[in-house]
């Protein structure tokens, strides 16, 4: 059985039933509120439950497959559970069938743009490389085909994490820790206990990268068996042992007493000091992947970042206009604020999952001009943050980007970094950014019409 039927659960649906396997795929939402990929599913064999959960099919399943968008407490799992119906999710189901050496990027924030730099830099080095998870295709979806030479670079998520068993990464990079998903996991505890599983599997022959800066990620990398390595994007350069970190200009890697240089920080192309970290972290994984400093500085050099994430869209008089639809906790919003000095008229809001938006106030008094707040959390934006700034309340994006840019002057730059999910108003994150680029294009097109 599999449940929950977005890119993830296809992927996941297809290849069991390509496989022989008698297929139920179940998803709450009905047939016209799915993809069209699923009512296709049933010419591969797969019976479809739609519009809601049937217990008995749960608990008559030899396995349920779960996709990360469904939640690892629902009734119908716990009831296959006691039923001794193993429970996994999708990664783990992939990683039962794929050959090759696993790089996995977890993290509250950034590892969208750590595992695509990453793939970039085992890419340069050559061979077959393989980029996916919660990233591009689900990794179920690259399994065909692999070999033992094969690599994969593979974002996990904490929904992906907490429903593995026996899923290994040869080389875990745990970027960072903040508040996030509490609306979904029950307290910050069980957020992070799922994410420190990318650890649970290691052994000493693997390597475990983790942030220098964070005391919560290297608290959870002290249960690690694996060589650990980490890695300081901020502050004073690691003097002892190993380590990745940021000096006279160069990224650096310490390994068994000798320095090498990553890259050059000139080379990059990416606002903001955080993804100058992400990228440190990508390549000190690839470093430890065989990647040579060489195909790692050519790969940061022509690396541009990744969709949604501060994103430049365009300029129109003299104004900036950025996408970071994928900042979607407190910490990713403040990260992203901190790339501009400002002025800075952000888009906030969605639908709410943890963490105070009081926290952004300090930045915003310093750098901020006005607040576009959106979605179901704009109440909460407003009385957070109306004592710094003015907060227009906005019933859609459109105009939410509409008022920023009556508002803004040349200099100024308008970010959306909604510090929210996007589920009140989207489909995702990335259907909100694109949402976000049509609304900027609109602009731009008004303006070239009337020129």
């Amino acid at each position: 059985m599999v449940v929950g039927l977005a890119r993830s659960g296809i992927a996941a649906a297809e290849f069991l039933a390509r496989r022989g396997e008698a297929v139920v795929a179940t998803d709450r939402k009905p047939a016209g509120e799915l993809p069209a990929e699923v009512m296709r599913l049933e010419a591969q064999g797969v019976r479809l439950e739609l519009g809601g959960h049937r217990r008995e099919t749960f608990t008559g399943a030899s396995m349920v497959v779960v996709s990360p968008g469904v939640p690892w407490q629902l009734a119908e799992l716990e009831a296959a559970r006691e039923k001794g119906v193993p429970v996994v999710a999708e990664i783990e189901l992939a990683f039962r069938h794929l050959k090759g050496t696993v790089t996995a990027v977890t993290g509250t924030k950034g590892k969208s743009t750590t595992t695509a730099a990453l793939g970039a830099m085992l890419r340069e080095r050559g061979g077959d490389v393989r980029v996916g998870g919660n990233i591009g295709k689900a990794l179920i979806g690259l399994v065909e085909g692999s070999t033992e030479a094969t690599d994969y670079a593979v974002e996990v998520s904490s929904f992906q994490l907490e429903g593995t068993r026996t899923f290994r990464a040869q080389v875990a990079v745990f970027l960072n820790l903040s508040a996030d998903h509490l609306d979904r996991h029950p307290t910050f505890e069980d957020y992070a206990r799922a994410k420190a599983r990318i650890f649970a599997n290691q052994t000493e022959t693997d390597w475990a990268v983790v942030n220098a800066d964070d005391p919560a990620v290297l608290s959870l990398a002290r249960r690690a068996k694996a060589r650990v390595v980490p890695f300081r994007a901020t502050g004073e350069p690691i003097v002892e042992g190993d380590g990745a970190f940021f000096a006279e200009g160069e990224a650096r890697l310490v390994r068994d007493g000798r320095a090498e240089t990553l890259f050059p920080l000139a080379s990059v192309r990416l606002p903001g000091a955080h993804l100058r970290g992400d990228l440190l972290a990508a390549a000190t994984a690839a470093r430890v992947r065989g990647a040579e400093p060489a195909h790692i500085a050519r790969a940061v050099a022509a690396f541009q970042g990744v969709e949604h994430v501060l994103e430049r869209v365009a300029t129109i008089d003299g104004v900036a206009f950025y996408n970071d639809s994928k900042a979607t906790n407190m910490e990713a919003a403040r990260q992203s604020l901190l790339a501009f000095p400002g002025p800075i008229l952000v888009i906030l809001g969605g639908r709410y999952k943890g963490g105070d938006f009081g926290g952004l106030a300090p930045l915003l008094r310093e750098r901020g001009r006005r607040v576009l707040a959106i979605g179901e959390a704009q109440e909460r934006i407003a009385q957070s943050l109306g004592v710094v700034l003015p907060v227009d309340r906005c019933a859609t994006l459109r105009e939410a980007v509409e008022r920023a840019r009556a508002a803004a002057v040349p200099g100024d730059t308008v970010l959306l970094a909604p510090a929210c999910s996007s589920f009140d108003m989207f489909e995702d994150y990335a259907h909100r950014g694109r949402a976000f680029k049509e609304e900027v294009g609109r602009l731009l097109d008004a303006k070239v019409g009337r020129g």
